[in-house]
């Protein structure tokens, strides 16, 4: 029982060996994270036009249920740039506050639900079958329309359009209907992008990479907003924020919002999922920690609909906080509620203060963030590697303006698994041939084989999706057969994952074979492979003799079968001498 606690609970685990050390590595990562993540929780909150508490709840509750059950020990979650981004799509034609708010909490559950389900049936292993370029296409994508959808507030203009209109009518009516371009306000947003610049500039000279500049920034805009009284000079202000603590509060159960959420929810909760494993590796990798994936699945599932009871909206894991976490030295997963507690404690202290936080200065942070999302290197990468990465990035990516935010996932992990099942589907086909010294190798074009034996293997996925493939190298086999040839030998070593249909094919091409009077001979066949086969009748319509198993020995399953084709003929070859009686040893 206490063992499973562990698993379940791996921050719990981590406690058996908790050093003074791990103590400090958590305490500082921790720290560093929260002065990151309270300015980053109220902008995130306010992509989806959400009061910025709702963030900063988030940053608290989802913060420190993710970090008990992750798997990864220096993951933080929380809000996130694209998950926000995805919500806007999903409830950001709510006009009501209240109502936006309800919908944001309503699809945290829905959001945590999906994921539980996934995990709960243990799919989080799939989530490796989906292509990293679904990531990178949504991140180029929905990084170009945070910055458009941020402009009005960069440059003081009022939100124009119908709810019903496209995001890029929204976001051009707003440009062209939204009144002039306010002063103020514009030069607030720009000299926080440039202070963030700047600072950057200098930790990179002076060689300080956990000054939290974003903290830095909203602070001195704040303090200038207030003392030039700017918000009398129509700056808009976050306003007053509640000073006390998420509280437990059941979500807003509405079956009609249900039914219109519950799509997007999915598409953001794959989203999430690819979000944190893909950052998850990422920190393993370095330090050389084991993941479980499937953890993974439940600890953002958990932490999804835990924070729906307390207010939240959807999440995931943050590259940034993460980096940081991990760059300041985090040990465990205690760093997380080390940063949880942290926001809340900046929340009850300064949120009297918070009043004075200029919008434009957010969503300043906001573009600087959205253009760090795509990284260049991957992007050239994926569009340069492969036709099959070029596609889906491109796919993602057009689709998040072309369709919505939020649907572009699912198109981009529907092209993931429609591209990949035509590759995984290509068999191989090899013909090989006997050496005089009776060496078994691949047959070059300028060799010629023995037109009595005729030696052929098969290497891929013997399944319904390679059927075409299938049925093309049995229809070259049979094309090579000739009124001389007795014996056909299908090398099956390297097949795998047989099914009906691979076995029908199977079974097919054997018979019409033997219809022509040539005795098909199996070899390197697996266990698992001549079970299936049992199972499908294959083995009884078949002479036992016929059939070799796979062998982990010298002599291989391979030169037993050439072997005991060549004792089947009545007479020698007469082109390569072999047959009855010759004593030819095999060696493959």
């Amino acid at each position: 029982m206490t063992e499973l606690l562990y698993k379940r609970v791996p921050a719990l685990a981590s406690l058996r060996s908790y050093s003074l050390d791990d103590l400090r590595g958590d305490l500082v990562g921790g720290l560093s994270v929260a002065a990151v993540a309270v300015p980053q929780a109220m902008a995130y909150a306010m992509i989806v036009g959400l009061p910025p508490e709702i963030g900063l709840y988030t940053a608290i509750v989802m913060t420190t249920v993710g970090a008990l059950l992750d798997s990864s020990k220096q993951l933080i979650n929380g809000p996130t740039n694209a998950i926000s981004i995805a919500l806007l799509g999903v409830v950001g034609h709510l006009e009501d506050p209240a109502a936006k708010v309800a919908g944001a909490v309503l699809a945290a559950l829905l959001v945590g639900t999906f994921q539980l389900g996934i995990a709960f049936a243990r799919l989080g292993d799939l989530t490796r079958y989906i292509s990293h370029s679904v990531v990178v296409g949504f991140t180029a994508g929905a990084s170009l329309l945070l910055v458009l959808d941020q402009l009005k507030n960069l440059l003081g203009q009022k939100a124009v359009g119908d709810v019903h209109d496209h995001f890029l009518v929204r976001v051009f009516r707003s440009l062209t209907e939204g009144g002039p371009i306010h002063g103020p306000t514009l030069a607030l947003g720009a000299g926080s992008i440039a202070a963030v610049l700047a600072i950057r500039w200098l930790k990179a000279r002076l060689r300080v990479p956990l000054f939290p500049e974003f903290l830095v920034v909203v602070i001195g805009a704040a303090a200038v907003t207030a003392h030039y009284d700017l918000a009398s000079q129509g700056v808009k202000v976050v306003g007053t924020i509640p000073t006390g603590m998420p509280s437990f509060a059941l979500p807003h159960l509405d079956a009609a919002l249900i039914r219109e959420l519950a799509p997007s929810c999915l598409a953001i909760a794959l989203l999430g999922l690819l979000e944190a494993i893909s950052m998850a590796k990422g920190i393993a990798a370095v330090t050389r920690q084991k993941l479980d994936l499937n953890q993974q699945c439940y600890s953002e599932g958990y932490a999804n609909v835990a924070g729906a009871f307390f207010g939240c909206m959807p999440g995931s894991g943050s590259l940034t906080r993460s980096a940081i976490n991990q760059q300041a030295g985090a040990r465990t997963q205690w760093s997380g509620v080390v940063s949880a507690i942290a926001v809340a404690a900046t929340m009850l202290a300064f949120a009297p203060y918070a009043q004075y936080i200029p919008r434009p200065a957010l969503a300043g942070l906001l573009i600087v963030t959205a253009t760090r999302m795509v990284n260049l290197h991957d992007l050239r990468y994926h569009m340069r590697a492969s036709n099959f990465d070029k596609a889906i990035v491109l796919t993602t990516a057009i689709s998040a303006f072309a369709i919505s935010i939020e649907f572009c996932i699912l198109i981009g992990v529907f092209m993931s698994f429609l591209l990949a099942v035509p590759r995984a589907a290509q068999l191989h086909l090899t013909e090989f041939i006997v050496t005089e010294e009776g060496q078994v190798h691949e047959r070059l074009p300028e060799d010629i084989p023995c037109p009595r034996v005729l030696v052929f293997g098969l290497e891929g996925e013997l399944f319904f999706g390679s059927s075409v493939s299938l049925e093309n190298h049995f229809e070259a086999i049979e094309a090579r057969i000739t009124a001389e040839t007795r014996v056909v030998i299908l090398r099956m070593k390297r097949t795998r994952a047989p099914d009906a249909v691979g076995l029908a094919a199977l079974e097919g091409a054997i018979t019409r074979m033997q219809a022509r009077g040539v005795r098909v001979i199996l070899c390197g066949v697996r266990r698992e492979m001549y079970d299936t086969m049992d199972r499908g009748g294959l083995i009884q319509k078949h002479e036992r003799d016929d059939i070799f198993l796979e062998e982990a020995v010298r002599q291989t399953s391979t030169a037993k079968a050439i072997a005991r084709a060549y004792a089947t003929l009545d007479a020698p070859c007469p082109h390569c001498g072999r047959g009855a009686g010759s004593a030819v040893h095999y060696v493959v």
